[in-house]
């Protein structure tokens, strides 16, 4: 249907042309104005935080609450541990505390009593002083085994490894039986910071200046990073960090930007391809990159001149910004480059705009 309407349209439109023997071409207009000039490089997406999950008591380990992979948030139950030795101990030590409470108040006592007889002689005093030392021994007993307490509480919570950021839950080489160590330092499970993500890149050392002021500017530089691959879609985010140094090395500095990743688009450790903004340039001539073409004296393109001619325009194609081509030429704003077309005319020769073809409808074949 598309092929049969597009062949009627240039069989109505070429005999007009052929009577006036111009070639049918499309065109677009050159313009003339600020064009960002961007920088290209290749970046490594890198967590912002990672987590590394290890127990801090001796145990055995009788529940796992989670999966491999497993998104968590900060506070989740990861692993429980056997704490029923810590359990017994408590209760051990509360008795023992209570026993030292009552052995202080007694002693307490006997201080209070025997103030009011140190003044009846040196054996009197002397049993003052002995007694207040033994309520105060007797009390420092009772803090000392409330502390025992507090650690063995802290031993029965740290029995409960939970998640102490939000992300993703890496491989889990331990599982339900084993025995863990708090001296062996073996990681029970890694948590890996999904959102935000950072993307660290390196650009040249000439960009600098353009970067330090861009961190000191109110809005934030925005960078853009696409995922290698076809159909990956691009990620906004904003530059937040310029290394202190430049590497004399490589003659680049090390960048990062934070980028927001609430579904996941972005990996920690994969390769994306980025793209930053930091300058501008003023009064750019842009074009189709289309309608550029290269011969044997050097990059050229026609403009379409009001008197129906298409006229051959020499060019320094300088940069190209997606479909768009920054030239420096004697090309001004507003004329009509030649993109569809442009290899089948000469300087001089006759050329007539082609109207935009309709779109074609789409033709259901259910009837």
């Amino acid at each position: 249907m598309r092929r049969l309407f597009l062949l009627l349209s240039l069989l109505t439109t070429l005999p007009a042309l052929a009577q006036q023997g111009a070639i049918p071409v499309t065109t677009e207009p050159a313009r003339v104005g600020r064009v960002p000039i961007e920088v290209l490089a290749n970046g490594t997406v890198v967590a912002e935080s990672v987590v590394t999950v290890r127990t801090r008591v001796d145990g055995q380990i009788t529940e796992v609450h989670v999966a491999e992979g497993q998104m968590v948030r900060r506070g989740d139950r990861l692993f429980t541990l056997d704490s029923r030795i810590n359990q017994a101990l408590l209760a051990q030590q509360e008795a023992q505390l209570a026993a030292l409470r009552a052995q202080a108040t007694r002693t307490q006592a006997d201080a209070v009593r025997y103030q009011s007889l140190r003044g009846e002689g040196f054996a009197a005093v002397q049993r003052f002083e002995q007694a207040t030392a033994d309520a105060q021994a007797a009390a420092a007993n009772a803090r000392a085994m409330e502390a025992q307490i507090a650690q063995t509480r802290l031993n029965l919570e740290f029995a409960q490894l939970v998640a102490e950021a939000d992300g993703k839950l890496g491989a889990l080489p331990l599982r339900v039986g084993n025995f863990v160590r708090a001296a062996e330092n073996t990681p029970l499970a890694t948590i890996t910071q999904m959102d935000p993500v950072l993307v660290q890149f390196a650009v040249p050392e000439r960009w600098l200046p353009q970067l330090r002021a861009a961190l000191s500017a109110p809005e934030p530089l925005p960078v853009r990073a696409t995922p290698d691959g076809d159909g990956q879609a691009t990620s906004e985010g904003r530059l937040v960090f310029v290394d202190s140094a430049v590497d004399v090395q490589t003659g680049t500095i090390q960048l990062r930007a934070r980028f927001a990743n609430p579904a996941g688009a972005l990996w920690p450790g994969q390769y994306v391809r980025v793209t930053l903004s930091p300058a501008a340039e003023e009064n750019a001539v842009s074009v189709p990159a289309a309608a550029v073409q290269a011969g044997q004296n050097g990059r050229y393109l026609f403009v379409l001149a009001p008197d129906g001619t298409a006229r051959r325009r020499g060019v320094t194609l300088v940069r190209t910004l997606r479909d768009r081509a920054i030239v420096r030429g004697e090309v001004a704003d507003g004329e009509k480059v030649i993109v569809d077309g442009a290899q089948r005319v000469t300087d001089g020769a006759r050329a007539a705009e082609r109207a935009p073809q309709p779109a074609p409808q789409r033709v259901s074949q259910a009837g």
